[in-house]
């Protein structure tokens, strides 16, 4: 019998550059622009294949003009079944705060190249830093999209992160990242059609909103990088939340198939970001314990097909 529920496992693939962007580092070195693409996806895509899993990489633009041997890899994995989504062209942390041109320029330009790559125009889009603005929606509808998947309405991370950006500020530092909308934390939590003015709010558009997983009652991040990393007591916890949801929007980032050791990241990156202190190993043993604990009760798609069927039976 074919399960009703469905679990959509979706990697933004983000470069080291973002990164060093959020912790206010500068440029990375120049022989790690490409380590995401070249060293991540493919473990991400040796442990889809062996579960026969379709999985949604969301792209940035940028990275198929500059790294050819990137731009071959993306194509051979939308051959192979994955979807490619829109993630922006330069993934700028404050595209919310764009006029409607600068917007249309970075939907405009990524969905152009991703549509060269995977041979087909992608449908689906996330936002920089889960960060959502009215103008954001507005391109992509313009563009025919059929799903937005930017909405993370977690407060946890929220404060954590206005609390590092705060810390960081205090010291003389200043981070590349932004705090976003906070009205988007009381967003739904299941798929909606968002209000084209506040896509946060329910409305009419004609797209639908495909929130990021947080738990019902708390609404804790129920992300890859927080699930990778987590103790195993707290990461059983997290996914028994999930069991019962209609749609778990399972969100990794490919710096979380990353180590620290084997593909050379700085010892000024790895003091900041707490992940990449976990060894591949382990992380990689525990996203194959999470994908094998939710083939249990979900069914495997990548995000379009989950718009499709809310488009079709209504959010």
């Amino acid at each position: 019998m074919r399960k009703r529920q469905v679990c959509s496992v979706s990697v933004d693939l983000d470069s080291i550059e973002c990164y060093y962007r959020i912790h206010g580092l500068g440029e990375p070195p120049a022989r790690l622009r490409d380590v995401i693409l070249r060293r991540a996806l493919p473990r991400f895509a040796e442990v889809f294949a062996r579960r026969g899993i379709a999985a949604t990489l969301f792209v940035v633009g940028r990275d198929l003009e500059e790294d050819p041997a990137g731009r071959e890899a993306l194509r051979a994995q939308a051959a192979a079944g994955h979807e490619l989504g829109n993630h922006s062209f330069s993934h700028r942390y404050e595209m919310a705060r764009f006029d409607r041109a600068r917007v249309d320029e970075e939907v405009e330009r990524a969905h152009r190249a991703i549509s060269e790559v995977a041979g087909a125009p992608p449908v689906g889009f996330r936002a920089p830093g889960y960060d959502l603005s009215p103008t954001m929606l507005a391109s992509i509808m313009a563009l025919g999209y059929r799903y937005d998947s930017s909405v993370f309405p977690a407060p946890l991370y929220w404060t954590a992160k206005a609390l590092v950006m705060g810390a960081m500020a205090l010291c003389g530092r200043s981070s590349g990242a932004v705090i976003g909308d906070p009205r988007a934390l009381a967003a739904p939590i299941d798929p909606y059609r968002p209000d084209v003015r506040a896509p946060w709010r329910r409305g009419q558009a004609t797209i639908v909103e495909l929130p990021v997983t947080v738990t019902r009652r708390l609404r804790l991040p129920a992300i890859g990088t927080w699930i990778l990393a987590a103790p195993f007591a707290a990461r059983v916890r997290l996914l028994e939340a999930v069991r019962g949801r209609r749609f778990f929007n399972f969100e990794l980032h490919g710096i979380d198939l990353i180590d620290a050791d084997d593909d050379g990241i700085p010892a000024e990156l790895v003091a900041r970001q707490p992940d990449l202190r976990v060894p591949l190993m382990e992380k990689r043993r525990a996203f194959e314990a999470a994908l094998d604990r939710l083939a249990l009760d979900f069914r495997f798609a990548p995000l379009r097909e989950v718009a499709s069927e809310v488009h079709l039976h209504g959010a």
